[in-house]
């Protein structure tokens, strides 16, 4: 045993060595002391699974995965009251999206205050793969440099394939290699998505795809200019996507039908402040004015994420909770919580301030206790300034606790809307109309459950938030989904009155 606790501790050491952190840093992040950190290094000390897990966050990688099989779960024991206040954290979306957007830059880019969250760490890896200094410092921010050439041909294909993000790979590449690769790309479980929206696009970039089995293999051609770019499909990566490879092109390029949602904003805002001029944003249509090469040392403030402010929002709700919930950015939550009033919810909101990237209005809210009737019209999404497509599984869940049946219409996502059958072992009344719509019958008598986690985020934060009120011991497992797009978010719950336990399977 001394052996293996030797091994463990040298990959530690090497890993912090290879960040350039010091030993004292790291125990300032992982929440111990230098003498703790120095004894794991040297193999004298007993190492928890536990101390394993904040190490491993604390440094952005897995120190050790026991094997392939292992699960991470969650045990929950219910009926929940949350009390106090919450902070909503950065946006996961925008900070992967701003990962892919640093490609462009050759000087170094700071992010500030980003999510560790397991998307961002996928990203990172495959960042790493391809020769990029990537290094944690001040605990959530992020220093990146990138080399003057990327090794594509050595990257993490697992990470990869891991993260539908990967995606936006396609737009900072194209502008800078005549060929490249990139693997499948992966995330939640949401049925076929087609990549065509991208391709369409890009295309007047000069890019050609070709698909194999298991990759998009890249062929840049010479790219068309002096007219606009119309995308067939208003979506936030794709919007991105198009945003990121006309920053590397020196002429005008007019994007039409563009999503104007946070983390496209988010990536407008730092392109701007690499010197790509672009107006129209927060519009559907941009103008930008691309420079042909970007070497600028530049620090960039991450917006906080709406998604999370909705969570939380929806989990006081279903708990019938007083909670406060710190930096809301109101604008991408307007529609949802005037849905909600409709349904019955009581709030007080403060006055509007700004978020640290002087651009994002936010607000702190206050969720009252509220008697919910379901809505006299449906529940639908659509492309912002509608209802978030992922907030739409949130006041899904909130429909559960109104009285009367409420119609949910998830029709973006060919899989989604069924996943709310998953919460018919917890008591709740869902009839499947469709895979897109279900009607949903309140108010529900939670009651616990053993149920594995649907290979989608959302659908499984909404089954959790419901294990919470329910009386009894519930167990939610392979979790994985959720440490994808939420950093800590039992550990808050709990700090909130929540009961949740993390246990391995």
């Amino acid at each position: 045993m001394t052996n293996y606790k030797k091994k463990i501790g040298k990959i530690i050491s090497d890993t912090r060595k290879a960040q350039k952190l010091t030993q004292s840093e790291l125990a300032r992040r992982v929440g111990t002391s230098q003498s703790a950190i120095n004894q794991i290094e040297n193999g004298a000390r007993n190492i928890s699974i536990e101390m394993l897990d904040q190490i491993s966050e604390a440094l952005g990688q897995d120190i050790l995965q026991i094997n392939n099989t292992g699960k991470i779960n969650f045990k929950v024991v219910g009926p929940t009251k949350l009390s106090g206040a919450v902070t909503v954290n950065t946006s996961k979306n925008a900070a992967v999206g701003l990962l892919c957007a640093s490609l462009l830059n050759k000087g170094k880019t700071t992010l500030r205050n980003v999510a560790r969250i397991e998307e961002v760490y996928r990203i990172i890896e495959v960042l790493t793969s391809l020769g990029s200094h990537v290094k944690w410092v001040n605990k959530n921010d992020l220093e990146i440099q990138h080399p003057k050439r990327l090794r594509l041909e050595d990257i993490d294909v697992y990470a990869a394939q891991r993260t539908r993000s990967i995606l936006m790979f396609l737009g900072p590449l194209l502008a800078q290699y005549e060929k490249f690769e990139l693997p499948f790309s992966g995330g939640c479980s949401l049925g076929l998505r087609t990549i065509e929206p991208h391709l369409n696009a890009l295309k007047y970039f000069g890019l050609e795809i070709e698909t194999t089995e298991h990759r998009h293999c890249a062929l840049v051609r010479k790219a068309r200019s002096g007219r606009a770019i119309v995308l067939s499909e208003r979506g936030d990566t794709a919007t991105e996507n198009v945003v990121m490879a006309a920053a590397l092109f020196p002429f005008q390029t007019i994007v039409r039908n563009a999503s104007p949602n946070y983390m496209v904003q988010d990536v407008c805002f730092f392109l701007q402040k690499l010197g790509v001029k672009i107006r129209g944003i927060g519009t559907t249509t941009l103008k930008i004015e691309g420079l042909p090469e970007i070497n600028k040392n530049v620090e960039y403030h991450i917006s906080e994420d709406p998604i999370e402010a909705m969570t939380f929002v929806a989990a006081a709700l279903v708990t019938n909770s007083i909670l406060t919930i710190n930096r809301v950015p109101i604008e991408f939550m307007e529609l949802e919580l005037q849905k909600l009033e409709e349904m019955g919810l009581e709030y007080e909101m403060s006055d509007e301030y700004l978020s640290r990237n002087e651009k994002t209005r936010l607000v702190d809210i206050t969720v009252l206790k509220s008697r919910l009737h379901a809505p006299k019209d449906k529940l639908h999404a659509m492309p912002f300034p509608g209802i978030n497509m992922d907030n739409l599984p949130f006041l899904g869940l909130v429909a559960t606790m109104a009285k009367g049946r409420t119609l949910v219409h998830d029709w973006s996502y060919e899989n989604r809307a069924i996943y709310f059958t998953d919460l018919m072992p917890l008591g709740a009344h869902v009839e499947l109309v469709d895979p897109h719509r279900v009607y949903i019958f309140g108010p529900t008598d939670w009651q616990s459950a053993d149920i594995v986690a649907p290979p989608a985020l959302r659908p499984s934060v909404v089954i959790l938030i419901a294990m919470m009120a329910a009386s009894g011991k519930s167990i939610l497992r392979d979790v994985y989904n959720i440490k994808r797009g939420y950093a800590d978010f039992a550990e808050r719950l709990n700090a909130l009155g929540a009961r949740i336990e993390t246990i391995r399977s």
